[in-house]
């Protein structure tokens, strides 16, 4: 690799010497876009590790922060916005409530429902743990100039919206 090249970039300059007819615009976008993604997945692994949650536990304090006061969603709301199964929620509920971040409760309104709340404690982590993840993706970020990100940022959405509109 020559300098200013990245590992994406040999492996477009591999598929031209095989196959120079390829357009391969789509490869170097995506390979980045997939590389950025396991990089900083890690990365926020290791940011919330310090509160004892991981990604998915993060994920689950954050949508009932989200919400707002009372900070409470049932089950099936927190499954939809995680597009989660209702057996993989089980497993994240069971552990977030044995820690004491959250507590499930019957839903007053639905005598079958249950309702899902965060702690005192669950709020005091979820407000410290969306700091530190925010300042490791701020720093991933700091390569870029605030009018470079906020292009970024409109260009995946755009992607993201084209994307989600295409069939499979």
């Amino acid at each position: 690799m020559s300098a200013g090249q990245d590992p994406v970039d040999a492996i477009i300059d591999q598929w031209a010497a095989v196959r120079p007819d390829l357009d391969t615009r789509a490869m170097e976008v995506f390979g980045r876009i997939y590389r950025l993604s396991r990089l900083m997945g890690d990365r926020m692994e290791k940011a919330y590790q310090p509160y004892g949650i991981s990604r998915g536990e993060f994920d689950v304090l954050a949508t009932l922060r989200r919400a707002g006061e009372p900070y409470t969603l049932s089950p099936r709301q927190l499954s939809a916005t995680l597009m989660l199964t209702t057996g993989g929620m089980t497993g994240r509920l069971d552990k977030l409530e044995k820690a004491g971040l959250l507590r499930r409760s019957p839903d007053p309104h639905d005598r079958r429902g249950l309702k899902v709340t965060l702690t005192e404690k669950g709020l005091d982590v979820i407000d410290r743990a969306v700091g530190a993840g925010l300042a490791v993706q701020q720093a991933a970020l700091s390569r870029l100039d605030g009018e470079q990100a906020g292009q970024l940022a409109g260009l995946l959405r755009e992607l993201l919206a084209g994307t989600q509109d295409a069939p499979h």
